[in-house]
């Protein structure tokens, strides 16, 4: 029997991989980086073999889709930062037949989702920037979920969040469960990033505040409060891909009954405006 071994909100920004290169950002993410490899540390020794990423960066329109192909290999140039992520090369096996047991159990709940295994479809860098640094810790599997959903709503994601954990538990597979995404997400705009040296600052100290206080929640434990306001922190914060991760994370822990306290495994830091983090969600 399967199950989830561990669960994360995990930072994907692209300084990260600027940070392990010469230029004026090298060094400056390594808080991050180390966050990613601890996390995958603690899910390695848990028995984890594979990881189910929720992924902000995957925009869908209509329905829920699974990118669950047996194998993904290419090299990964982001259509959003091409002069941030270039040619970044990636292979890792998948779980077709898990990712696709999470599609059918998210239908019969009545969350249209689809299942796809197409060796075109690119994975985005809400997965790859996570598994880029996990991998060196383990040689995990990966199904990434859309998690940039635009015209759903988060009881939606919760369901598939509950058809993640009941597939999960119906295979063999040890799980890492990653919402791949920031807090607040109101990037600078494009003429003041250089005057606030935007890529080491936050765009709204409101959102900063509201930030810190979901993570004093998050390790307090107090998750059905939080579940309270996530629609309103998502709208008001500008969550990424309105936090349609976040949701899906909570499905699988339980929603509002889920009360573990967090393990922030790297201090909140501001990156291009928005608000970031690495956070471990204990499965109890």
């Amino acid at each position: 029997m399967g199950e989830i071994v561990l669960a994360a909100k995990m930072t994907h920004v692209p300084t990260m991989l600027m940070s392990e290169q010469e230029g004026p950002v090298k060094g400056a993410r390594q808080t991050a980086i180390d966050g990613h490899r601890e996390i995958a540390r603690r899910a390695k020794e848990l028995g984890a073999d594979t990881v189910v990423i929720c992924d902000t960066h995957w925009v869908v329109n209509a329905g829920f889709h699974i990118n669950a192909n047996k194998h993904f290999e290419g090299l990964f140039t982001s259509n959003e930062f091409p002069q941030f992520i270039k040619d970044l090369p990636y292979a890792y096996d998948g779980d077709p037949a898990l990712g696709g047991a999470i599609a059918d159990i998210a239908t019969q709940k009545g969350v249209h989702t689809l299942s796809h295994q197409v060796d075109s479809l690119e994975l985005e860098y809400g997965t790859l920037v996570p598994m880029r640094f996990m991998s060196r810790e383990a040689d995990f599997k990966v199904v990434s979920i859309a998690a940039w959903c635009t015209v759903h709503n988060h009881d939606e994601s919760r369901l598939v969040g509950e058809a993640i954990r009941e597939a999960v538990e119906a295979s063999d597979s040890k799980v890492l469960l990653v919402a791949s995404g920031s807090l607040s997400h109101k990037i600078w705009p494009n003429k003041d990033y250089a005057a606030n040296n935007g890529t080491f600052t936050i765009s709204s100290e409101f959102n900063r505040q509201v930030d810190l206080h979901v993570l004093d929640m998050w390790q307090a434990g107090d998750h059905a409060t939080f579940l309270k306001m996530l629609g309103e922190y998502a709208n008001f914060c500008c969550g990424e891909g309105s936090m349609h991760d976040t949701a899906m994370l909570y499905g699988a822990l339980g929603w509002d009954s889920y009360d573990a306290k967090c393990e922030v495994v790297t201090e909140y830091f501001p990156s291009s405006g928005t608000g970031q983090t690495n956070v471990i969600f204990p499965v109890t």
